[in-house]
Order: C-alpha cells, then structure tokens, then sequence
C-alpha cells in the first residue's frame, strides 16, 4: 500500500508479517515496479530504499524493529524520575522527528528518557544510559516506567535499531512486544 507522507517525515517504510506500506510523497506505480519481484519483503530490502531516496532526496534511516509496550503499570513508574529540561544528544535526536518532547532523567543524571509525538502523531520513547551506568538494569527499569507516563494512557511505541542489542534487550524484557519494522526517512 502506498500513503501520502505523514507529518514529520518525507517518507516511512512500515512493514510487518505479510504487508508494507510506503508513506511517501510518490507514484504508486512506481513503487509497485520497485517492488514487483517481492512485494513482501522489497520494500525494506536495501534497493528499495535505496530508490526511495533517490525519489524523494532524503537519506533513510536505520531498519528499526517497532515495538509497542505493556499496558502501564499502576503502581506507576517504578523508578524515581525528575521532569528535565535536558541538553542531551537523545533529547535533540528526538527534537527533529517528534513534536511534543518531554524528558525525564534518573535524580543523579545518569540516564534520560524521552517522549515524544512522532510518526502519525504516535507516542515514541527513547532511552540513554551513560556508560558507567551500564548492565545494571537501568535501561529496562526506565522503558518498563515509560508507559505510565504518557498522556492519557496512550499506546507507547519505541523504534530500535537491531544492531543495538543491548537496547532490544531492555525493552524486550520490559515487556514491550515486536509488531514490524520501519525506516524513517528524514524530515
């Protein structure tokens, strides 16, 4: 299936078991030519979107794993977190792709969690841990506490990079469930 271009990205490229959609402002026949030998899986295949930014001008991003998280816990967070205005690599990252960025950090600073709106308007987290902080639990700790700080209970998604498998971890052992795949293609 293709889309228009979503708020806040010149393309995305989602696919789970099964199916694809390309969000971008293109031809469909275009797409379906590039992707005729396998519309399953071509779509996130490298000459894809190799194609894709060639078409739109945008370099794309990292295949990520989507995940979605648990429920929220209703004893709350689990961890202590202080509201942030925070300079940090994580929180300008999250700045150009996602409207609505609130930050949280651990009371000593050594990690830092971020909310924001991003594709479609969804919820996204992101996480940083320093590295002396590390192998402690800390990452799982702070992406099991996300969800209860969203707005109104929304769904909350994360979009991790499959190289970073300490990352994949820590959500997975929070519970957060792998619902597809997707590449972002810059704003």
């Amino acid at each position: 299936m293709t889309l228009p271009a979503p708020p806040g990205a010149r393309a995305v490229v989602v696919g789970g078991t099964a199916w694809h959609v390309v969000a971008a402002d293109v031809d469909p026949d275009w797409v379906t030519a590039r992707t005729a030998h396998d519309p399953l899986a071509a779509p996130l295949g490298a000459r894809f979107l190799a194609a894709l930014a060639d078409r739109t001008g945008v370099e794309p991003g990292v295949v990520d794993a989507v995940l979605v998280a648990p429920a929220p816990a209703a004893a709350g967070p689990g961890i202590e977190l202080v509201p942030a205005e925070v300079d940090h690599p994580r929180v300008d990252r999250a700045l150009l792709h996602r409207t609505d960025v609130r930050a949280w950090t651990t009371p000593d600073g050594c990690a830092v969690l971020v909310l924001g709106r991003g594709v479609a308007r969804r919820w996204e987290v992101s996480v940083e841990v320093d590295p002396a902080a590390r192998g402690r639990g800390l990452g799982t700790a702070l992406v099991a506490a996300a969800p209860s700080l969203v707005p109104g209970g929304a769904p909350l998604w994360a979009q991790v990079a499959p190289a970073n498998t300490a990352s994949l971890r820590a959500f997975l052992g929070a519970g957060y469930r792998p619902v597809g795949a997707e590449c972002l293609f810059g704003s």
